[in-house]
């Protein structure tokens, strides 16, 4: 049998067999030893106390060494422990760092793995340089605590028997926000050199084998959040936004929250297994204290527990936990990696998150394009097809911005290449879509096909630019290609080459409208154990697959988006989609979440998906419209667009296998439901730009959950089926087939103004609703201006002089603010400060403009001539008749008009039309 059949039948076998879930394809906790061996573990079993504690290079060091006649359970027991060496460090706005490693002047031969470039240089230059610690008695007088300042209102604290760390409030008396082992479950299995006689380290699932060279070396220990009434956060899980108990009375049976990059084909919702991406961060939140955060940086596997109450009662007398505080436990695992974790004390939640992000990057700002709707469907199948779709959207006034090519654009699944059949000129054809200011994007895998005569593979094997296998050899694995080897991304001269890819000149083809979408990166790797790489593979710096499986595809995205930067000198933004993510994907890119279905489960689902992946920095996402398996009833997919418009960002995606699902395709009704859907999105595209910039500069999410907004309200604590846009806009999806009515919580005490009526609700409320076909619920929240532009192009490029409209919805004092960021949509200039940023505040009957950008030079090199054409007042009585704009003092009138300009259609609103003031300018308007 010829090796190209054979390739075609194994592929077909395993499209077949394995994609769709099968749990025997995956480990559970109990099949994973070091999850196994670290659940087993009993509270107060850790045996470290801290010893020789000092200041040290503006550090607070210690030593960790077991104590006397305590041996509890690791793989470690019976060995030689070698001191661990304890380090905490004490950053700007409250965040601490804890390292924990083994002793390197005392071996092994081998480092233990420090995941390199997620850190950015500026958070390392915000190190506070402790000069001296203090040290007191527990308040019962069983031991010593070291204590160093943190920040104003904070303290780092170590206890030295038995060990723990902890962040208080100031002062002797000050009450726990984050503590790590005051469960006393740490455990760290020491690297070793050799085996003991009759010693096992190979690990054996399905028909693999794991080599563990070095042995165990595993990590676990537990960490509380005190005052917390919820934690939320490690992605990627398709499961609630509040993380539900795993262990405890009533939940023994339940698995662990798995952190490990996989491959996942039709997942299940309402589960806490692992999928595309990992970031091991978690958040408190509670009414009483605010909001903590905990992360620990490690590309390992990990398992997280959250404990359930009760789950350590028969061990609380000898924890001496504080009896005054609720808190949450959870235990932390990981397979390898050291203990490199950051507290953070908020308060509130987005301070929680701008410490969090300015320790991994704030996200990038994308281009405007980006922001807007992009259609997608594995494949378009030639250009002739491409260029029917495009028209399609022009006959039936649907806007969208970018066109994606799956795989079967590529010759043979040799990425950087075209089929030269079905895509023979693909410069003209991306030329003839940016004409009309429209995009493409193409998909770049990491598996490079085994082809002597493919470019890529015959470089990058004389080079030596491929991970290895446990025996040294060019790791060969099986993927689209058929035979494919994988670029160590790890090493930074791979991905410098790798950049170089994406010029002009080696992406033959390629222009300036075309970018990038990175797919199976975690990686996937169909013949290898869970459908990936071997853990014990060899990359740069010997370092194994295990110790960093889980930013394989970090980096790879990293070296995609490089790439785009590096093909237009430096002057363009790039846009990379990227299934896989780490802590730091928010600083390259955006991400979505993954292969789901067409099922309404998978609609409901994707609100949390969407808002954890926000709260742990990862800001520009989104979730495949329509669902990706199956074909959705026609309902679910005009439900799925209505909810799609409100996502970070907004793709509709399908597999080659279902029905063609373009916009038209479902009857002139659902047609002009989808439609206006879309219309959405692109009338608000300033508003969500807006906050693109405001995630840029703060790392506060576009999409948010309730209590981000509202954190005192303990009704938006659990609440995942709305959520906000902004400040501004509460939204909520419409779940379930032939739904008549929907129960939406407004929070707050203000009143919230319904987007399309422009309707009044009170605040602090449950109401009932009825429900149309033609719309979700969304909100606008009282107080608060958000900008439109309400005339509909082609494309979002299209709309770039179009006048703009400001909605101002009153709140009970008669007074609203909103902003509005405009740069070039496109480049990094305004990195230099070439941007407007304008503060609209209505006040006293007047609704004033204001400048918020800095007054630079580059500043004054931006500008604007657009204006702004309607400002519609929601709220305000008596109704006034005229509106004087100043400067100038020109009179305008204010009429009744439709709030949507498009349906022309329902309660009409206060509107003062043309006042043509410039938004780039100072201005006051005031209403007679």
């Amino acid at each position: 049998m010829g090796k190209p059949l054979c390739t075609i039948l194994f592929l077909l076998l395993f499209i077949n067999c394995c994609f769709s879930w099968k749990k025997d394809e995956f480990r559970d906790c109990n099949q994973t030893p070091f999850c196994k061996r670290a659940r087993s573990r009993k509270p107060g079993a850790c045996s470290l106390i801290a010893t020789d504690v000092s200041v040290s290079d503006g550090d607070l060091v210690a030593k960790l060494v077991p104590k006397e006649n305590n041996q509890e359970n690791s793989e470690n027991q019976g060995k030689p422990i070698k001191p661990l060496i304890l380090r905490i460090s004490a950053y700007q706005d409250g965040v601490m760092r804890v390292k924990i490693d083994e002793d390197q002047s005392l071996g092994p031969r081998k480092k233990r793995f420090e995941v390199p470039d997620v850190i950015v240089a500026e958070f390392l230059e915000k190190k506070l340089w402790l000069q001296r610690l203090k040290e007191e008695k527990n308040e019962d007088g069983s031991g010593i605590l070291s204590v160093v300042y943190l920040s104003d209102g904070f303290e780092g604290v170590i206890r030295h028997d038995p060990f723990e760390v902890f962040v208080r409030e100031s002062g002797k008396k000050g009450k726990k926000v984050l503590s790590l082992n005051s469960n006393g479950l740490f455990d760290f299995e020491q690297l070793r050199d050799k085996k003991e006689e009759n010693e096992d380290w190979e690990e054996r699932f399905r028909s693999h084998t794991d080599s563990r060279p070095y042995g165990p070396q595993s990590i676990s220990f537990d960490v509380s959040f005190y005052d917390a009434d919820f934690v939320y956060g490690i992605p990627e899980h398709a499961t609630s936004l509040a993380l539900k108990p795993t262990k405890g009375p009533g939940v023994e049976d339940s698995e662990p929250y798995r952190l490990f990059n996989l491959d996942v084909f039709e997942y299940i919702d309402d589960s806490p297994f692992g999928l595309y991406g990992t970031v091991p961060f978690m958040i408190s939140h509670g009414k009483s204290r605010g909001s903590s955060g905990f992360f620990w940086l490690n590309a390992a596997e990990m398992q997280i527990d959250v404990l359930g109450p009760g789950w350590n009662d028969e061990f609380s007398s000898v924890l001496m936990l504080p009896s005054d505080q609720k808190r949450i436990d959870t235990l932390w695992m990981s397979e390898a990696g050291v203990v490199d974790a950051f507290f953070f004390v908020g308060p509130g939640p987005k301070d929680v998150v701008r410490q969090y992000t300015s320790v991994t990057g704030a996200p990038a700002l994308p281009q405007l394009f980006a922001v807007a709707y992009h259609q997608c469907r594995w494949n378009y199948r030639d250009e002739e097809d491409v260029y029917s779709v495009d028209a399609k959207f022009d006959e039936h006034d649907i806007p969208y911005d970018v066109l994606w090519l799956d795989i079967e654009h590529t010759d043979g699944k040799r990425y950087f290449t075209w089929d030269k059949l079905l895509f023979p000129n693909p410069e003209e054809m991306q030329k003839k879509l940016a004409a009309k200011g429209r995009h493409m994007v193409t998909i770049v895998d990491p598996h490079i096909k085994r082809d002597d005569s493919y470019f890529i593979h015959k470089e990058a094997s004389q080079k030596g630019y491929y991970v290895k296998d446990a025996t040294g050899k060019d790791f060969d694995g099986w993927c689209w290609p058929g035979s494919s080897s994988y670029l160590d991304m790890v090493n930074p001269e791979i991905r410098s080459w790798w950049a170089d890819k994406f010029s002009y000149e080696n992406y033959v083809g390629s222009t300036p409208s075309l970018y990038i979408w990175n797919d199976m990166n975690e990686p996937s790797v169909f013949n290898g154990p869970e459908v990936t790489m071997p853990r014990d593979a060899l990359h740069y710096g010997n370092v194994e697959h295990r110790e960093l499986h889980n930013a394989y595809g970090y980096y790879f995205h990293m070296a995609t988006a490089d790439g785009l930067v590096k093909r237009g000198d430096g002057k363009d933004r790039p846009f990379v989609l990227s299934r896989a993510f780490f802590p730091g994907s928010q600083r390259y890119g955006a991400v979505w979440t993954g292969d789901n279905t067409a099922e309404w489960e998978h609609l409901r689902v994707s609100v949390p998906m969407i808002l954890t992946l926000g709260l742990t920095g990862i800001s520009f996402s989104g979730a495949d419209v329509g669902g990706f398996f199956g074909n959705p009833d026609t309902e679910l997919l005009v439900r799925w667009y209505q909810l799609g418009a409100y996502y970070p960002f907004f793709r509709a995606h399908a597999h080659h296998d279902t029905k063609r699902r373009e916009p038209w395709l479902f009857g002139e009704r659902n047609t002009e439901l989808i439609k206006e859907a879309i219309h959405v999105r692109y009338m608000l595209l300033p508003y969500f730009y807006t906050l693109f910039r405001e995630a840029n500069a703060s790392g506060v999410p576009v999409a948010r959950p309730l209590w981000m907004e509202f954190p005192t309200d303990e009704k938006t604590f659990s609440n995942d089926e709305a959520f906000m846009v902004g400040n501004s806009l509460l939204v909520q999806g419409i779940y379930t087939q032939r739904a008549k009515h929907a129960s939406v919580y407004l929070p707050g005490d203000q009143s919230w103004y319904d987007m399309k009526t422009g309707t009044a609700y009170k605040g602090g409320a449950t109401h009932k609703l009825d429900v149309s076909d033609d719309t979700i619920p969304a909100f606008q929240r009282a107080g608060t201006i958000i900008p439109r532009k309400d005339r509909f192009r082609r494309s979002s490029t299209q709309m770039e002089n179009d006048p703009y409209t400001l909605v101002i919805a009153l709140n009970s004092s008669k007074a609203a603010e909103g902003e509005l960021y405009v740069d070039d949509g496109k480049s990094f200039e305004f990195q230099k400060g070439a941007y407007i940023h304008r503060r609209f505040t209505f006040s006293n009957g007047r609704l004033t403009s204001s400048n918020l950008a800095p007054l630079t030079a580059a500043h004054s090199k931006f500008a604007s001539d657009c204006t702004v054409e309607r400002i519609i007042l929601l709220g305000l009585s008596p109704e006034p008749k005229t509106a004087s704009v100043e400067p100038g003092n020109e009179t305008v009138d204010i009429e009744l008009g439709p709030l949507v300009l498009r349906e022309g259609k329902g309660r009409s609103v206060l509107t003062i039309r043309k006042p043509n003031v410039r938004i780039a300018e100072d201005w006051t308007i005031k209403v007679l």
